[in-house]
């Protein structure tokens, strides 16, 4: 999995701070999660391929995390994409989308599917033979989910220096990754176990977005290799994280510790803030593995 931080700031867009927006790279596949304002112009700063951009998950309708959505949807249309684009997000989403392209008489020439969601429960929104993408209810001010993304297993590794070795038929050697028991030339059959290596490990994401503390969510995240937490208040103003349904960095921190996730990822600041290590220092109070997103940063795992 690679992800390509875009934006993690809070509210109101400036030079150097960009709202949010992330693109996770996993299986072959390119995932945009939330397309804040200014989206289009940072995918083009990282170099980030439009035509790759299939599939789009909007964790709420706040302007910090959508208002780029319909300008990226237009520019797709002038640069004459024909395929696909799937758009996932709060119920609301279609026509909040759908009327600025009608009263700009602008509308795309190529399939828009949107997924509206309205449950308050985990539902999976996207699943192929390489991924699963569910959605994590959250708690703020409108409806919001966070999402799941989880690599499926994959192929076993073959010791082809042991399969030779015991005249295993190389017409085999497929269905041995996929799990099959070998057989040899004259019949023989070895088990799997024999032959094989274990895949390396499925790698997992949980991109959590704006809620206030909600340890509802540790169940569904347990375990999972990264985890993007918003943390947009230090402890300090922890009664403005109260007041607007976000979180402190601490209580992102308590988030990562109960779930016992790998690597905690925190973002969305806000904009008061000057030193950002600041909410590392405070998140490693609780927990230790702790990165700071940065706009353009890329994390890999």
């Amino acid at each position: 999995m690679k992800l390509t931080v875009l934006g993690c700031h809070s509210a109101t867009p400036r030079w150097d701070a960009n709202p949010t927006a992330q693109v996770l790279e996993v299986k072959g596949h390119l995932f945009l999660i939330d397309c804040a304002e200014g989206t289009q112009v940072q995918l083009r700063k990282f170099k980030v391929k439009f035509a790759r951009i299939k599939h789009i998950f909007i964790s709420h309708l706040h302007g910090d995390h959508f208002f780029g959505l319909v300008g990226l949807i237009s520019t797709f249309r002038l640069l004459g994409r024909d395929a696909e684009l799937h758009v996932y997000g709060p119920k609301g989403i279609k026509e909040a989308v759908t009327l600025q392209l009608k009263l700009g008489k602008s509308w795309t020439n190529y399939p828009l599917l949107f997924h509206e969601l309205e449950g308050n429960s985990p539902e999976v929104v996207f699943e192929d033979d390489k991924v699963s993408i569910t959605t994590i209810p959250l708690k703020h001010r409108v409806y919001t989910n966070g999402f799941l993304f989880k690599e499926k297993p994959g192929e076993r590794g073959l010791d082809v220096e042991k399969a030779r070795a015991l005249n295993v038929e190389m017409s085999y050697y497929r269905k041995i990754k996929q799990g099959a028991d070998a057989v040899t030339k004259d019949g023989r059959v070895i088990p799997n176990t024999e032959i094989t290596f274990d895949p390396p490990p499925a790698k997992s994401y949980a991109y959590c977005s704006d809620t206030s503390y909600f340890p509802e969510i540790v169940p569904q995240i347990k375990g999972v290799t990264a985890l993007y937490h918003e943390s947009t208040f230090l402890e300090k103003e922890h009664h403005l994280a109260e007041k607007t349904e976000h979180s402190t960095s601490k209580e992102a921190a308590a988030i990562a510790k109960k779930a016992e996730v790998g690597t905690l990822i925190l973002g969305h600041y806000s904009g008061r803030y000057g030193n950002l290590e600041a909410f590392r220092d405070e998140a490693q109070e609780i927990f230790e593995a702790v990165e700071l997103a940065e706009d353009g940063k890329v994390f890999e795992w």
